[in-house]
């Protein structure tokens, strides 16, 4: 697995090696002793997940506040998004700032999305299916948004606007600015 530093350094590019053939291809999505080396400190996830979507469905900018906040190393199985990570740490020198990365099927390529960060994706293609490990468990009362076009994030989805398919509880998320964030760089 090949790791790369983002343009927000926490938020890492996990891309692994794929060994193809003429029966498919093979490879390691994930590996704890060389995660964790990477990371220069312990993670534990306990759970994964999977979300199956069409296209245009945006699902974010979602996060959980301490203790039940979350990190998460997701990727698309099938399909294509593009995922977004946004740094709300405050104190942090990316404070407000974003990754955004296209995630495929095809690219096998993983996002570790640290805890201070909303998270959120948008599919581009017809159908995609998202996986994601998660370092904690959700907790309805630390569950937190932020309202996915927010004017002062100004994130490029890729999609018209009209075209996104948004569920009620995300058209109604704050602002960013009016939104429960992190107190310190977490």
């Amino acid at each position: 697995m090949k790791f790369s530093k983002t343009n927000i350094p926490d938020v890492i590019l996990c891309e692994p090696t794929v060994f193809k053939d003429e029966r498919g291809y093979f490879f390691e999505a994930f590996n704890q002793e060389d995660f964790e080396k990477h990371l220069g400190k312990p993670i534990r996830f306990c759970q994964d997940n999977e979300a199956k979507s069409t296209k245009g469905v945006l699902r974010g900018l979602h996060y959980q506040l301490p203790p039940y906040a979350q990190s998460k190393l997701v990727r698309v199985i099938s399909g294509k998004v593009l995922d977004i990570a946004v740094d709300i740490r405050r104190g942090s020198a990316t404070f407000g700032q974003y990754v955004a990365v296209e995630l495929s099927g095809e690219n096998k390529l993983q996002l570790f999305v640290p805890a201070g960060f909303a998270h959120g994706y948008v599919v581009l293609s017809d159908e995609a299916v998202f996986s994601y490990k998660v370092d904690n468990y959700y907790s309805k009362t630390h569950e937190r948004g932020i309202f996915y076009k927010d004017s002062e994030l100004k994130i490029d989805w890729k999609l018209p606007l009209n075209e996104l398919l948004i569920s009620e509880k995300d058209k109604i998320q704050p602002a960013f600015n009016k939104a429960d964030l992190f107190e310190t760089n977490f």
